[in-house]
């Protein structure tokens, strides 16, 4: 049986929207929840007609993250749910993927658009790489924004 999820979070409503539904799992399951923000790096901007590089602030943008990832996690710990917060840097699947294992994660939880088709061809899918790659079992929830929106309103 599974004893601790992934749940890979960008800050979009959509893949919160996952979370009611590990809320209601965690308990009976007894489960542990890795919640996991990936930064993406930006690439230096050189400004056009000018000597000037715009760097990325590394540090600035993991402390965002965290922060971001901060009251998500007490709410699930104010919910009875076992929860650390983790941020990792670099490419949102590979990092997804090993976030997994080397946090002993046995399940992979997060939400897909579903997109299909051009679509998918234009937006890519990093749930559909993830589910690809993983080794750890993934388990998709398919929301369309409207479904989110829904979701925000019954809720809020």
């Amino acid at each position: 049986m599974y004893k601790r999820v992934l749940i890979p979070l960008d800050g979009s409503p959509l893949a919160e929207a996952i979370l009611p539904f590990i809320v209601d799992i965690a308990g009976p399951l007894d489960l542990d929840v890795v919640l996991l923000r990936v930064v993406h790096p930006i690439p230096p901007e050189v400004i056009e007609g000018s000597r000037h590089v715009v760097l990325e602030d590394v540090e600035a943008r993991l402390r965002d993250a965290r922060a971001y990832l901060a009251p998500v996690a007490s709410e699930l710990t104010t919910k009875g749910v076992r929860v650390r917060a983790e941020v990792r840097r670099g490419e949102p699947v590979t990092e997804i993927v090993a976030g997994a294992h080397e946090t002993g994660a046995d399940l992979i939880a997060m939400t897909t658009h579903g997109r299909s088709g051009l679509g998918r061809l234009l937006f890519g899918s990093v749930a559909e790489a993830v589910l690809r790659q993983a080794e750890t079992p993934v388990f998709l929830m398919r929301l369309t924004e409207a479904q989110v929106a829904r979701r925000a309103l019954a809720t809020g």
